[in-house]
């Protein structure tokens, strides 16, 4: 089976074709370095770490490209906020996720370009949009894009003009000829810093969000590639401005497949701050291992809503303590996959069906309870194999088991307690949980004749 991947452009299923045979260009959209980052994040940047692991293991050179916003409206007031440099804001935010990243267990892409690197190439950009009348200067002082001068725009949306302007009630601000036009450079204000301005023939100002991406990408893989990814957030406008720019620009497609995964919500409500759910990856990294919170995204598909809960996690750290408990003692390593085998080749099939991980991941589960019963040493050896292509089951099944299961032997003795207390009371349900959350955590209950005992993992 060839791979398929799931094209929003085309909203339909095709078999993935690469501009060149045997290589691959990729960008996706990285992070505005203004503060940590959260779990909506975590969930992006692990999608497309387990397409870019995905192409490697299928024979392709992947060059992926995910860019760094370090020039932007939010990044400027915290750095005002906080009183600091525009530079020490973004290279603390860079550092902070990085070691987010790192543990989650996410692979450095091949380039990761700060968008202040490439001025030059996006005034560039801009010239070319200019002259080929797509692109005018407002009365503000800002350089804007002309929507309804470029035919099609709205094709990845999958909207009209006039349907994206449905509902608009702001007033046509700044100059702009459409309240959809958007801005490729934005004029310098007196009350902004020295490092947020740059010189051009536009006059002194900094670039517009959208424009750092297509400079970027067509800098570093050219001015059409084979994938671009991002949150299904970003879909409209920024990657359909990112079309629209680059296209007008070139004169030529820019991207032949776009990816798009789905939104994260907490307890089924969208994550957001005023509602009191949101969560950075830090937060989440201080009560659950960064490879639980890996294997637990992996089990939702990239494409697919996913909803982050407590309870969720706990689930996915048990699960994944099933796997380390059936390699415990193998003293497996990592191989070369033979894909011919019919387990590698069912695993091979899930993945080749738009990454499918949920499914790539069942078949992880069948070999571990087909060693189980035959403790043959290969079945181990494909089972750590095929978990290092998703980036799971690398450490020492033992040191894993160890992890974690620093709860207390008082502590342990109070749940007990509480879990005679609610079987005495009928609450069975309660008795279960916490019998669940225990095992979580390394913790293993034996009912006897003579009480309940315990023992560590």
């Amino acid at each position: 089976m060839t791979l398929r991947l799931h094209n929003t452009l085309t909203r339909r299923l095709e078999t993935f074709v690469p501009l060149e045979p045997g290589r691959v260009r990729m960008y996706v959209c990285g992070i505005t370095v203004y503060d940590l980052c959260h779990m909506g994040h975590a969930r992006m940047n692990l999608a497309f770490d387990v397409v870019y692991r995905w192409l490697k293991a299928s024979g392709y050179e992947v060059t992926y490209v995910r860019n760094i916003t370090d020039i932007d409206d939010k990044i400027i007031r915290r750095a005002l906020e906080r009183g600091v440099g525009i530079r020490a804001l973004t290279d603390e935010m860079v550092a902070a996720m990085h070691r987010d990243f790192a543990a989650l267990g996410l692979e450095p892409p091949t380039h990761e370009p700060r968008a202040t690197e490439f001025v030059p190439q996006m005034l560039d950009i801009i010239g070319r949009l200019e002259r080929n009348g797509l692109a005018y200067r407002a009365e503000d002082g800002d350089v804007n894009f002309a929507v309804r001068r470029f035919p099609g725009y709205g094709k990845l949306s999958g909207k009209s003009l006039d349907e994206l302007r449905a509902g608009e009630r702001v007033a046509v601000a700044g100059g702009k000829e459409d309240p959809l036009d958007f801005v490729l450079w934005k004029s310098a204000k007196p009350e902004e810093p020295a490092e947020a301005k740059w010189d051009s023939p536009f006059g002194a100002g900094r670039p517009g969000w959208h424009i750092e991406c297509s400079a970027m990408s067509c800098a570093l893989l050219g001015e059409r590639f084979d994938l671009h990814g991002g949150g299904m957030d970003l879909q409209f406008p920024h990657h359909e401005n990112e079309i629209a720019q680059s296209e007008g620009a070139f004169g030529h497609p820019f991207v032949n497949y776009w990816l798009h995964n789905g939104f994260l919500n907490v307890d089924n409500e969208k994550m957001s701050k005023s509602l009191g759910n949101f969560f950075t990856i830090a937060d989440v990294l201080k009560k659950f291992d960064g490879e639980t919170v890996r294997f637990f995204m992996l089990r939702t598909h990239y494409r697919s809503p996913f909803n982050f809960a407590d309870s969720l996690l706990d689930e996915a750290r048990a699960a994944l303590r099933r796997l380390y408990t059936a390699l415990d003692g193998a003293d497996a390593v990592a191989c070369e996959v033979d894909w011919s085998d019919p387990r590698a080749a069912a695993f091979k099939a899930a993945m080749d069906d738009d990454f499918n991980t949920p499914g790539a991941l069942a078949v992880l589960f069948e070999l571990a309870n087909e060693f189980n019963r035959s403790r043959d040493a290969a079945m181990a050896r494909l089972l750590v194999s095929l978990g290092a292509v998703l980036g799971i089951l690398q450490q020492a099944p033992r040191a894993f088991l160890q992890a974690g299961t620093g709860v207390d032997d008082a502590e342990i003795a109070r749940q007990i307690e509480a879990r005679a207390t609610a079987k005495r009371e009928r609450r069975f349900a309660d008795a279960d949980r916490i019998r669940a959350e225990l095992a979580a955590q390394g913790v293993e209950l034996k009912d006897t004749p003579q009480g309940t005992t315990w023992v560590r993992a």
